[in-house]
């Protein structure tokens, strides 16, 4: 569900019952959980921004559920604290979620990944087609968190939390301008941005091979940056902090 300019809340339903993840607003959840006649059971958090649980305090005015939340943030509600190799169980859902440490974004994010359906919950630290601002982590953190991600089976469904599909691209684009498959995502993403449709969920495995911040080790990438001025080092972490800083004032 769209919320705020640009965010993507995400829930998880059967037809019956549902978890919220990152609910930043709680209207969208409660009309989207009455149009349906859901029931929320659970609420999952990445991380400490506003815009990811601004709706908790409302949605439990209504609903004595428990909220999932990382251990090394303190966020108000949160009833079970989570770090790397915590399982959850939505018993009503019949659904498990492992628990990674992505930090980089904020320094305790975490996601939240469905083994056996191919589901990632990443919120801020991977988007389609790049990743989050280094606001509390470091370059380092990122690039370790994003390896981690880029592990998970090609198949993986990946479920941020923003639409910044399209300005991502671009920056892909000026980055690997002879890259077929980052051509052919342009095409199909700004088609459905124009039929109003979101750009998500991406994938692991399409995010391998246009996402530049998976692609940082990239011969194409790395001379793009060292045209610009912005290679100081060859060493990977100093690539990726370059590329990171230039997406800060892309236009």
């Amino acid at each position: 569900m769209p919320a705020f300019n640009d965010n993507y809340l995400w829930l998880i339903h059967d037809g019956v019952h549902a978890a919220a993840v990152d609910p930043g607003d709680a209207a969208p959840i409660l009309a989207a959980l009455d149009a349906r006649g859901l029931s929320l059971t659970a609420i999952l958090l990445t991380h400490h921004h506003a815009d990811h649980v601004g709706g908790v305090p409302r949605l439990l005015q209504r609903f004595d559920v428990p909220v999932f939340g990382p251990r090394a943030e303190a966020i108000a509600g949160v009833t079970q604290a989570l770090a790397e190799g915590d399982v959850i169980t939505l018993p009503e859902l019949s659904l498990r979620l492992s628990v990674l440490d992505v930090p980089g974004h904020t320094r305790g994010h975490i996601a939240y990944f469905a083994s056996s359906e191919h589901w990632l919950f990443c919120g801020d630290t991977l988007f389609a087609g790049g990743c989050g601002r280094l606001f509390e982590g470091t370059p380092a953190q990122m690039m370790a968190s994003l390896a981690k991600l880029a592990a998970l089976p090609d198949a993986t469904e990946v479920y941020c939390a923003h639409e910044y599909t399209l300005a991502n691209l671009r920056f892909a684009q000026h980055l690997e301008p002879h890259n077929p498959q980052l051509a052919s995502r342009i095409e199909a993403e700004q088609a459905k941005r124009a039929r109003g449709l979101p750009t998500l969920p991406s994938s692991i495995g399409l995010e391998k091979s246009t996402n530049p911040f998976l692609r940082y080790r990239e011969p194409a990438i790395l001379a793009q940056l060292r045209a610009a001025g912005r290679l100081a080092s060859a060493e990977p972490v100093a690539a990726f902090a370059a590329l990171r800083e230039w997406k800060n004032s892309f236009r």
